[in-house]
């Protein structure tokens, strides 16, 4: 029939142009990693102490040549919320195969660049800016939940740990304001592990997810090393716990740190106190009640622990250290402390709910 040379040939040209390459075409048309790809995945030993936006980075880097459908960048922010595909050429006019991407000051046209990207297939689009600046996206990545579209948007500088840049740069509603947008995975890890399980999640799952990440450094927490691949898959988990706690602290991100530190002075008066590790709402919600009431079981006072806005928490915690306000212009430690996201002050919270 008319065109069946050309088309056999065709056929054995791109045959063997993949021979040898299945896996990896597999891998890169399904937005996901090469077999065994999740042994590249770097651990993060006790001592070390970046921040979740440096161990992204640490983790990208790693897990690159292993994930080949990878395309990546920011609005102009790249090097700064962890984006930097080390050694790749950057897409443009002369070179359309490159896959680090800088997308300018657009955060809405990144966001749906990032949107068509992944409904073309073929990629696994990442793209980042300040968390802040998620609300110049947020009708991308409704789009984006609505289509079902594999995109990543990475949210650095997540709270009013930013710093000298003041309230304007400080997010403070934007990480509940992102939960409430259904078929949206949002995560927000405590440390490297976290981290490290965290793009586990995003590559092997199938929606878009939300990685909320820290300016500051935190320090790697113990337990994370051996529970955070499949705590944060599950979306919660207890870091630390007695055998019958008095009260449990339940926390995300950089304030996990905090709250570890706060259940140790508790400890050291004799209040047993569980810390909970609470990275994504979304798959801790879609764990069965049986998990879920083992985590946070009933009956004990929980107090919540997140550098932003109360409101939601009561799904979870009778009592809530958080930031209803807008931020202030100063050392980002300085601003967290006085602002109550400190050790002594959720302690005393605790002392409350137990009183």
């Amino acid at each position: 029939s008319r065109g069946a040379l050309q088309r056999e040939d065709w056929n054995q040209r791109s045959h063997a142009a993949l021979a040898g390459r299945e896996a990896e075409w597999e891998a890169t048309l399904g937005a996901t990693g090469l077999p065994g790809w999740q042994e590249s995945l770097p651990v993060f030993e006790l001592g070390e102490k970046p921040a979740t936006r440096v161990a992204s980075q640490q983790v990208l880097n790693a897990i690159f040549a292993q994930v080949p459908g990878i395309m990546a960048g920011g609005a102009d922010l790249t090097g700064n919320v962890g984006l930097t595909l080390k050694g790749q050429t950057v897409l443009s006019a002369e070179d359309p195969t490159g896959q680090q991407i800088f997308f300018g000051v657009r955060e809405n046209a990144m966001g749906s660049i990032l949107v068509g990207a992944a409904l073309h297939g073929g990629v696994l689009p990442a793209g980042g800016t300040f968390l802040v600046f998620s609300d110049y996206m947020r009708p991308a990545v409704r789009l984006a939940a609505l289509s079902g579209a594999k995109a990543v948007f990475v949210w650095s500088h997540d709270s009013v740990g930013v710093g000298e840049d003041g309230p304007t740069h400080q997010p403070v509603e934007q990480v509940m304001s992102l939960r409430l947008i259904p078929q949206l995975t949002v995560l927000r890890p405590a440390d490297g592990n976290e981290v490290a399980a965290a793009w586990k999640v995003i590559i092997e799952g199938e929606v878009p997810c939300a990685l909320i990440l820290s300016r500051q450094n935190t320090p790697v927490l113990a337990g994370t090393k051996e529970l955070a691949a499949q705590g944060v898959a599950r979306g919660g988990y207890t870091l630390m716990d007695s055998p019958s706690p008095a009260a449990i602290l339940v926390a995300t991100g950089t304030e996990v740190a905090v709250a570890v530190e706060a259940a140790e002075m508790l400890s050291a008066e004799g209040i047993s106190t569980r810390v909970v590790s609470l990275p994504s709402w979304e798959l801790f919600e879609a764990q069965d009640e049986q998990y879920r009431s083992s985590v946070l079981p009933a009956g004990i006072p929980t107090v919540s622990v997140e550098a932003g806005v109360t409101l939601g928490w009561s799904r979870y915690a009778s009592a809530n250290v958080g930031i209803d306000r807008f931020g202030a212009s100063a050392p980002g430690s300085r601003v967290l402390d006085e602002l109550g996201i400190n050790p002594t002050h959720v302690a005393q919270v605790v002392r409350d709910q137990l009183a």
